[in-house]
């Protein structure tokens, strides 16, 4: 009994862990046009789109219908229970990052399902 109990509230902490704010925020909706014209480094911004292929680990070509963006997901940051495919139109928080040498790729700190 006392197995089940323990078994019980480490599957309730590991639900808590994955639980997300999913409401309003303050940082601004952007396209990928306006970041790569505009962008500047470390700026937070938010991208509504699809993720259409992985190139890499971690490393994801997404669009908008503005442009192409190479993003930047963390395997811990995908939705639990989610699929995301090809078609998903998902919601990406996180920052602009504008390197020095190569090119510019959106850092993803929180991935949302639409």
């Amino acid at each position: 009994m006392k197995r089940i109990l323990i078994a019980t509230a480490l599957a309730a902490a590991a639900v808590a862990a994955q639980a997300q704010y999913t409401g309003p925020s303050t940082v601004p909706a952007a396209t990928v046009k306006s970041l790569q014209a505009q962008g500047k480094d470390d700026q937070p911004a938010v991208l509504r789109g699809q993720i259409v292929s992985q190139v890499g680990d971690e490393l994801y070509s997404f669009d908008d219908g503005t442009g192409q963006m190479r993003v930047k997901i963390k395997h811990k940051l995908w939705p639990a229970g989610q699929p995301v495919g090809a078609t998903t139109k998902v919601e990406l928080t996180g920052e602009y990052d504008k390197d020095w040498v190569g090119e510019p790729k959106f850092k993803v700190r929180q991935v949302r399902v639409l």
